[in-house]
């Protein structure tokens, strides 16, 4: 329901836009930016319960032993937390108020280690902490959008709207479970992954002059699922974990526009 929401409000604003394109158009503009990104919903991976007849293979040590994997659903904000952004847009003033804007962004949230579930091993009545360390996650965001001032004076608010698609870089996992000496380093995870995004941006912006514009906004983005890649996980029973990867965060981004 969220994302019929999000992308229905875009399609009006964006139907908006091109309503008022029939006026007179005015000027070109070119921006930098640059933001911080709060996770709101979404999941890195989700849960699975898989048995592990033997643990040889992982620890020869161990051979024999059998062990069941236990693993807990975590959330970007659990392994990643807040990522930055930096970015630059191209805009065209369709009217007084109202502006198309095409927007280049590249986006990082750098890699976290949390404890992703346990290994309960019968043998030793005991569940031995799992722990998971992600690789950075990386994308670039191609969007086009539709920015709506309100007001007169150097001071105006807006609200915006934006569609595109979102390039992942791959993302690999290290799992450990220290306890019994097992690490099952650099696995693949998610394969490069393009999706789907939508956003709504509510800010403001203050005109220094005639040439230059500063502006603040924040809103709620969304970006689709990842591909999975379940070439070192699936041999485990885990290749359901992977099969999420959509995320919604919040950004706020601060953004210099000057015209030409």
């Amino acid at each position: 329901m969220f994302k019929t929401f999000l992308i229905t409000s875009v399609a009006t604003l964006a139907v908006a836009g091109s309503v008022q394109a029939q006026t007179a158009p005015g000027r070109w503009s070119v921006s930098l930016e640059a933001g911080a990104e709060f996770p709101v919903d979404g999941d890195v991976h989700g849960g699975a319960t898989a048995r592990v007849p033997d643990l040889g293979p992982l620890n020869p040590a161990l051979a024999g032993v059998d062990a069941e994997l236990r693993i807990q659903p975590r959330s970007f904000d659990d392994i990643y937390g807040e990522g930055m952004s930096i970015g630059a847009q191209f805009a065209y003033e369709m009217m007084e108020n109202g502006e198309a804007f095409g927007t280049v962004r590249y986006m990082k949230a750098d890699e976290g280690r949390v404890q992703v579930g346990g290994a309960f091993v019968p043998a030793l009545n005991a569940t031995l902490p799992v722990y998971g360390i992600f690789s950075d996650y990386e994308s670039w965001a191609i969007e086009a959008g539709y920015r709506q001032y309100f007001g007169n004076g150097p001071l105006k608010p807006y609200v915006a709207g934006r569609l595109g698609a979102v390039f992942t870089d791959k993302i690999s996992a290290t799992f450990e479970i220290p306890d019994g000496g097992i690490t099952i380093a650099d696995a693949p995870f998610y394969d490069s992954s393009t999706s789907f995004t939508a956003g709504l941006d509510v800010g403001v912006s203050y005109a220094v002059s005639d040439m230059v514009t500063l502006q603040a906004e924040t809103g709620i983005r969304h970006i689709t699922k990842l591909e999975d890649d379940d070439s070192a996980i699936g041999g485990l029973g885990l290749a359901s974990i992977n099969n999420v990867g959509e995320r919604t965060y919040m950004p706020l981004t601060v953004r210099a526009r000057f015209a030409f």
